[in-house]
């Protein structure tokens, strides 16, 4: 029996073998993120028959997946697997191109992923307040 997660470990020991920025939860994560992204997609009827999405349209699917997926952590968990800005995923997915795990078109590539968000952003700015309430009431300052 062919095991498809055997062969994903295989190819990112690989891949990680020729570049080891990013660990391996990053791509497992990404994975998830990309399937996230064409149900999401789908559900929404912005998918094409081809099932390719854009840089923009995965980036996006992954800021979802990842405030789902760890909530305010998310930015931690992605800095500390080496993903600190939408660059590396765009290295990421490519490393999986590469590969041949990801397909891909002439007009993509890696810069396709410079023009994404900010982390703090995408990441932090949801879980902030938008006010600051006091906690106890104290005496007004004189």
């Amino acid at each position: 029996m062919n095991d498809p997660n055997r062969d994903f470990n295989e190819v990112i020991r690989t891949i990680r073998k020729d570049d080891p920025r990013y660990a391996r939860g990053a791509y497992y994560f990404l994975r998830q993120a990309l399937d996230y992204s064409l149900k999401e997609l789908q559900k929404r009827g912005e998918l094409d028959k081809t099932n390719h999405l854009t840089g923009q349209q995965l980036l996006e699917g992954i800021r979802l997946f990842a405030i789902e997926q760890y909530g305010p952590m998310a930015r931690t968990v992605l800095e500390n697997w080496g993903v600190k800005n939408c660059r590396d995923f765009g290295n990421i997915v490519f490393n999986l191109v590469e590969c041949k795990v990801l397909g891909k078109t002439d007009r993509d590539s890696p810069e396709d992923f410079n023009k994404g968000y900010s982390f703090s952003a995408a990441f932090d700015k949801p879980f902030r307040p938008t006010t600051i309430k006091p906690t106890t009431k104290r005496p007004p300052l004189r």
